[in-house]
């Protein structure tokens, strides 16, 4: 019996590792069709820093046998409002802004119906759950999460969280083995509980096909239902997830105010692709499955868009050693136009949305339980760096 189980384990790290190969080749191939503007030359003013933080942890990645890279509609959303607020709603410690303008669903209750979030537990963090919604004649839904103690009179911003290829939308709500440290890539924590949170699911576990009309969808839905500040909505998501945000960039700038793409290509389009928005890019210098090749020009579309003073950033060194600090180089381009900031951050670490500095984990072992953060186990600085992006607009 004992031989037995170990032959079993042997197999199932097998089928484990060749799940893993598959996807990195998936992956792979779809960043390499990636297409965009060429790489950013010249000089220009810009702040850069670098270090390690102590922050929030990640989830591990999924697998699929499937990648698309087909563009997405051209359906628009209207973001019409019905208030404006004096204060920041209820973001809380997330922040928010003066003067926030509040949707159609300021002073109404809700009719949306929440269910279980499929495949939980583990569970997501607080009221909220799962929303089913018909979209592009499809049935389509998105794990949802309310502020602590929501407020239907104040304005909240809503922030997406785009799966990767072959993730879900329990593995964004939830944190996956982090937990609530990387619940929706670590910014729940980040807001206090103070903000809306949606974790959709793709279709086929992807973001190819009519993505953009299921986003317009969503937004519609909710700002209806809910009292969100249409002045700060955002998109961010991990791999084919960061595809889908910068699709929801090139696309929907008129609606969201700011992205943050972790490691992605152009999996999933860029129609239209002319208007700026404020944006967050990372890309690792290890990264064999989106590159920073890959990376550049859709940074350098945004450096057009934005405004910004064309430049080559720095970058930190090839490892090893992986360093600590200076393990990751963040830059702040100059001349951007009013409110459309874009910082762009080079990390050593290879294909993950929580990289670490000092090491090569891309998914912050130190805050699995009982695991926990500390100057000893240090973990990612990745979702404090874009709370605090977000905080700035």
């Amino acid at each position: 019996m004992m031989n037995n189980n170990r032959g079993l384990a042997r197999a199932w790290r097998y089928r484990a590792l060749a799940r893993i190969f598959a996807y990195l080749a998936l992956m792979a191939a779809a960043c390499s069709q990636s297409s965009g503007d060429g790489d950013g030359s010249g000089s220009g003013g810009s702040s850069t820093s670098s270090g390690s933080s102590v922050g929030s942890s990640g989830s591990s990645g999924g697998f699929t046998s499937s990648v698309s890279t087909s563009s997405v509609s051209t359906s628009s959303v209207s973001t019409s409002s019905v208030s404006t607020s004096s204060g920041a709603g209820g973001t809380g410690a997330g922040g928010g802004s003066s003067g926030a303008v509040g949707s159609l669903g300021c002073g109404k209750t809700s009719t949306i119906t929440f269910e279980p979030v499929p495949n939980e537990p583990p569970n997501g963090f607080g009221e909220g759950g799962y929303v089913r919604i018909q979209s592009g004649g499809q049935n389509r839904g998105f794990a949802m999460r309310l502020p602590d103690n929501y407020d239907k009179d104040k304005p909240y911003w809503l922030v997406f969280g785009f799966h990767w290829n072959g993730g879900n939308s329990k593995e964004v709500d939830s944190g996956g083995s982090n937990g609530y440290n990387m619940a929706h890539f670590g910014l729940q924590k980040m807001s206090n509980n103070g903000a809306i949170f949606v974790a959709p699911d793709g279709l086929n576990a992807g973001w190819g096909g009519n993505n953009l009309q299921f986003v317009d969808d969503m937004v519609k839905l909710i700002q209806e239902n809910y009292c969100v500040d249409t002045t700060h909505i955002f998109a961010n998501g991990f791999s084919y997830g960061g595809g889908m945000s910068y699709a929801i960039a090139c696309a929907r700038a008129n609606v969201f105010r700011g992205v943050a793409i972790y490691n992605g290509a152009v999996l999933s389009g860029c129609e239209g692709g002319n208007d700026p928005i404020a944006y967050w890019q990372m890309a690792g210098l290890t990264d064999g499955v989106c590159t920073v090749d890959a990376a550049r020009p859709m940074r350098d579309r945004f450096v057009a868009n934005n405004g910004c003073t064309p430049q080559n950033p720095p970058q930190p060194p090839q490892p090893p050693p992986f360093l600590s600090p200076g393990g990751h180089i963040c830059t702040d381009y100059a001349g951007c136009s009013d409110g459309h900031p874009l910082r762009w951050c080079v990390h050593q670490s290879g294909h993950g949305n929580a990289v670490v500095d000092g090491t090569d984990d891309l998914w912050n072992r130190c805050a699995t339980p009982p695991q926990s953060c500390s100057d000893a186990c240090p973990c990612t600085w990745v979702p404090e760096d874009v709370w605090s992006f977000f905080k700035s607009l």
